[in-house]
């Protein structure tokens, strides 16, 4: 596609010309990294969900895993009404992402299989608004994990910093020393991602699954404890580096891949 030829295209030459100011010494690509794009949909009533979960799994789950995505839906925890539903697009690029954006537009098997779902009437809306936050893996987990299948809680984090200089001082403190904590304690991760499009910038958001609260309270009460943390937490490089914690319980709905 034309937006993939061009970034492959300005890649080379990016490396053409860091080869020759270092001694002709090859260029070594940066490794790819995922993705993300995490919709929030709103909706005024129930109703709504099930007309959603068909446009998904009819039209936009079967383009996005042609392309190498995966799908993640999640409705919240806490059974609210009217309720919220979180999908993940968990695409292996910005260049997919791109692709998938165009091919919205123009794939005619998409767009038939979405026929339905684009001529309902306005007096019959599927959701009130969604909102839309974009993200590029961290470097430390540049791959999305896939959950076990008795996965039955997830947990969604916005670290919100004060300043972009905080917002790396943190993204650092995971990179380096905190997701091999996570690891060892049982806290899962799924995805951590830097925010680069939506509300709350700067921000990284992150998500954890594990299988019911009972886990997930006790896994993070040994993340407390640990001497780890207590060492990690009070380094003067990581000091002020997050402003507000934001935390979203959720639940994988039955069309959710991930």
């Amino acid at each position: 596609m034309e937006r993939r030829s061009f970034l492959k295209k300005s890649a080379a030459v990016a490396g053409t010309a860091f080869a020759a100011g270092n001694l002709g010494a090859s260029p070594v690509p940066p490794p790819e990294k995922d993705f993300y794009e995490l919709k929030v949909y709103q909706f005024a009533g129930g109703g709504g969900v099930n007309q959603l979960k068909k446009y998904y799994t009819e039209a936009v789950i079967p383009l996005l895993n042609k392309q190498g995505a995966k799908v993640g839906a999640f409705g919240e925890y806490s059974m609210e009404d009217p309720p919220k539903v979180y999908i993940l697009h968990a695409h292996k690029s910005r260049a997919d992402y791109w692709d998938a954006v165009q091919a919205m537009k123009t794939d005619r098997t998409y767009l038939d299989a979405a026929k339905s779902y684009f001529d309902l009437p306005a007096s019959q809306p599927v959701f009130e608004r969604y909102e839309t936050f974009l993200m590029e893996a961290f470097q430390s987990i540049s791959r999305f994990k896939s959950p076990d299948n008795n996965r039955g809680l997830f947990e969604l984090r916005i670290y919100e910093s004060y300043n972009e200089d905080a917002f790396r001082r943190k993204v650092k403190m995971f990179d380096v020393e905190e997701l091999p904590l996570f690891e060892k304690v049982g806290l899962h991760p799924v995805f951590f991602g830097e925010l680069v499009a939506g509300r709350m910038m700067p921000a990284l958001v992150y998500m954890l699954w594990f299988k019911d609260m009972d886990e997930r309270t006790a896994n993070w009460a040994k993340f407390s404890a640990s001497d780890e943390w207590k060492t990690m937490r009070v380094k003067e490089e990581y000091a002020d580096t997050v402003s507000k914690v934001r935390k979203i319980f959720l639940t994988p709905m039955d069309f959710s891949q991930i």
